[in-house]
């Protein structure tokens, strides 16, 4: 090991964790979810409102897609802690990978409390949702 590889590049956010969430695309099972966003943010020394604020993003996220999912499919989301902050992917099987409308106030209202939001399909129309938190950065809507 050199010097140049002991340490982190100042500035750099190499991947600490990352955890991948599967479950049924059903509402009931959000509450599952909403725990383990908030568990992985507090890992990360979040404030709590911080905290808040990404359970709520990760919620209104699910919501977005939910409508769109095709029945029997699951809803997966993908975690990934970085050293200032957390990436959550949050994707789904649609019938036309249509992306959500990104001028309704939900979409606003996601970019308020998740800070950077962005949504991209694949070619097998599966539609994400991705929302990146980094810690003790004010956000604006």
């Amino acid at each position: 090991m050199t010097e140049e590889t002991a340490a982190p590049t100042p500035g750099a956010t190499e991947v600490r964790d990352a955890v991948t969430v599967r479950m049924p695309a059903d509402s009931a099972y959000l509450s599952v979810l909403r725990t383990a966003t908030a568990g992985l943010a507090a890992r990360l020394d979040f404030t709590l409102d911080e905290i808040e604020d990404l359970r709520i993003g990760v919620d209104e996220a699910c919501a977005m897609l939910l409508t769109q999912a095709l029945p029997g499919t699951d809803l997966t989301t993908d975690f990934e802690l970085t050293g200032d902050g957390m990436r959550i992917s949050v994707s789904v099987l649609t019938a036309d990978g249509r992306l959500p409308a990104r001028d309704t106030f939900a979409w606003t209202v996601l970019s308020a409390l998740a800070g950077e939001v962005d949504a991209d399909a694949g070619p097998d129309d599966r539609v994400s949702i991705v929302l990146h938190k980094r810690r003790g950065v004010a956000e604006t809507a």
